[in-house]
């Protein structure tokens, strides 16, 4: 038998300076779980209580996957830190039912303001711009202002909820992974206050902890690559007395001689500066205490005056934009998400939305990783995704953060506008790859394209006459939807008859996944909260825990009934649409159009959409060709083929 392999972190597991083999390793397992203190045991242990950290046990915690969540903090996150959301993270909340508190306390932020002034002209406004234009097709379009503590305590209460507390004062210190391919990751930490080491075993390992993460230093290999810019930032945070009168706007005020400044306006009736320490500044860098910031603040909105009533938090920083050069570890066991895989300005208001993504990708499939429903392909997926998103953030920052402190507001306006699908977050695109299957005989002509967020769009549920967001009403539960979208049920039913007895078959692989979804959830389940009495997540689980299937078409209500449909989609009611309100779109547009560009009248499309939002593929059939839904069926194995597997023991 080969030696173990260690994930070498700053000591071996037993600190007695050699690898072990699977029987060490074994052996080691039984003595820790028969000591007086045992390991802790889980399967997702999550290192870091940030926005990152707290939105992927949230998750976790929501698919019923067994976390633990240390943080070496003694508390949340108080005031300050970041501070916006953008719309597709606003979305995000929407999608988990937790917007409501954010978007009840935020301050939104619709448009931008320009001010500049030089040794010949005194400060004045040289423009406004509309933050989101409409060629953003969003719910939401502007940002959400609310500090990262408001954030994190939105996730801490829905955590309680479900029993699952963050470990405080907890602090890891490294990880080891024997070469048995079934055992635990042995996860050691050390109590802050009393530095006893504490063991938690767990299948996987996430480092959330910020931007010196000990998770990184902990996997070989893995370390930051990037740059650090020369000059200092100051933020300030507090209640403003001024007569400036764009306080209101996200605003850039630019001085020639005493440097730049973005302000942001906050809840509670708060402002955020960000200010430029211009390396004219003479002295060591401690010296730019509270003070300096405050009148070198003063000096650039001159001659408007501007006072504090009182100041919240202040904080000093220097911008480095860095990726880390791998984001997980050799065994797809250990992963780094938000500040521990990737740093940049706070100028763009990306970094909170970027990390909180991270998570969101990684979540599901940490859930069907740990369920053993997902082949490793998918696993190894995050690092392809989240790094290349990672990467077009710093390189956006660095030309942002550049032009932010040059003052150039006319080509800071053009590079916003170059960016903004970006910056608002429907522009992180994915590429191709065992989830986003792109097929060169499909010609995609609408909005919905694979690798990219499902566009939202306006139908009409047909079981209640409810006119919903299409892209929010089905509840996020770990679950692929796959929607099925016809301009006649009646002209099409043969095709869904085929498909439903194809996709039924003991053979068919997608049958075979519902089944040990199913037993699955039946051992583990996903834990409930009292709001579950409200949603009722069994409407979206009666036919399978794994897949969401839904039917839209452009028939009015008065033509079709439930008992027209196949019984799969009778079971499926909830996900019945019809496709009759496009005067409620962001677009004046139809659900069908929207997405696909155009659909015949005798064609059926299938839309695949992944846990996380993303459309994973896109086919079109003729219906009236005679094994279409066979066909159908078979590609829509073909597809979670890829990707996912039926566990041994319930195949």
């Amino acid at each position: 038998m080969s030696p173990a392999v260690l994930e070498k972190p700053a000591e071996d597991p037993l600190g007695d300076g050699h690898p072990e083999t699977t029987a060490e390793c074994v052996d080691r397992l039984t003595l820790l779980r028969s000591m007086p203190e045992p390991p802790l045991e889980c399967q997702v242990c999550v290192v870091g209580a940030g926005p990152a950290g707290l939105m992927l046990a949230c998750n976790l915690g929501r698919f019923g996957v067994k976390v633990e969540v240390v943080d070496d903090r003694a508390d949340q996150t108080p005031v300050g830190r970041a501070d916006g959301l953008q719309p597709k993270t606003i979305e995000t909340f929407r999608q988990m039912r937790l917007a409501d508190p954010l978007l009840q306390r935020g301050v939104r932020v619709y448009d931008i303001a320009f001010w500049r002034s030089t040794a010949d002209e005194p400060l004045h406004r040289l423009g406004r711009e509309v933050h989101y234009p409409p060629v953003i097709d969003v719910l939401d379009p502007y940002i959400l202002l609310v500090h990262q503590g408001m954030v994190e305590s939105i996730f801490i209460d829905d955590l309680k909820k479900r029993g699952i507390e963050v470990r405080r004062n907890t602090a890891f210190d490294s990880y080891s992974v024997c070469d048995s391919k079934g055992g635990p990751l042995q996860v050691n930490c050390r109590t802050n206050v009393t530095q006893d080491r504490k063991v938690l075993l767990a299948q996987y390992l996430v480092g959330c902890d910020g931007a010196h993460s000990k998770v990184r230093r902990s996997i070989p290999d893995a370390r930051p690559v990037g740059v650090s810019q020369p000059s200092v930032w100051g933020v300030l945070d507090g209640e403003l007395e001024t007569d400036f009168p764009d306080i209101w706007s996200k605003t850039l005020v630019y001085s020639q001689e005493h440097g730049s400044i973005l302000i942001i306006p906050r809840e509670r009736n708060m402002t955020r500066f960000y200010i430029e320490l211009k390396s004219s500044s003479k002295g060591d860098r401690n010296q730019l205490g509270q003070d300096f910031v405050m009148q070198r603040a003063k000096d650039i909105m001159a001659p408007f005056e501007v006072g504090w009533k009182y100041v919240e938090w202040f904080g000093r920083y220097q911008i480095g934009q860095r990726v880390a050069n791998r984001f997980c570890d050799n065994h797809l066991r250990a992963f780094l998400a938000g500040d521990a895989s990737h740093t940049h300005s706070p100028k763009a208001a990306q970094g909170m939305n970027t990390s909180m993504h991270d998570a969101w990708n990684l979540g599901w499939k940490l859930n069907l990783a740990a369920r053993g429903l997902a082949k490793q392909t998918l696993l190894a997926s995050y690092e392809g995704e989240r790094r290349k998103i990672a990467l077009d953030l710093v390189n956006f920052d660095y030309e942002h953060a550049n032009q932010i402190a040059g003052g150039d507001a006319v080509a800071l306006a053009e590079n916003f506008k170059t960016n903004v699908r970006f910056i608002s977050g429907i522009g992180a695109e994915y590429g191709e790859n065992a989830i986003n299957m792109v097929e060169p005989q499909t010609w995609v002509m609408g909005e919905a394209k694979p690798g990219c967020l499902l566009p939202p769009a306006k139908v009409t549920r047909y079981l209640d006459s409810n006119p919903v967001d299409i892209q929010l009403d089905i509840p996020m539960l770990g679950q692929f939807r796959i929607y099925l979208l016809m301009w006649d049920v009646h002209q099409t039913r043969i095709f869904l008859d085929t498909f439903c007895q194809a996709i039924a078959r003991p053979d068919s692989l997608v049958s075979q996944l519902s089944a040990a979804a199913s037993i699955s959830y039946g051992k583990q389940p996903r834990l409930p909260v009292p709001e579950d009495l409200y949603m009722r997540p069994e409407r979206y689980t009666a036919v399978s825990h794994l897949f969401t299937f839904a039917l839209i078409t452009t028939m009015p209500k008065s033509e079709v009934e439930i008992t027209d449909l196949p019984a799969l989609f009778q079971d499926s009611r909830w996900t019945f649409y019809l496709d009759d309100v496009p005067e409620q779109d962001t677009r004046g547009s139809l659900c069908t159009n929207k997405w696909l560009g155009s659909l015949g009248p005798g064609e059926v499309a299938i839309v695949n959409v992944r846990p996380d939002g993303y459309v994973g593929s896109i086919g079109r059939w003729d219906s009236s060709v005679d094994d279409a839904g066979e066909e159908a069926g078979k590609w829509l194995d073909t597809y979670y083929e890829r990707f996912l597997q039926v566990p041994t023991s319930t195949s």
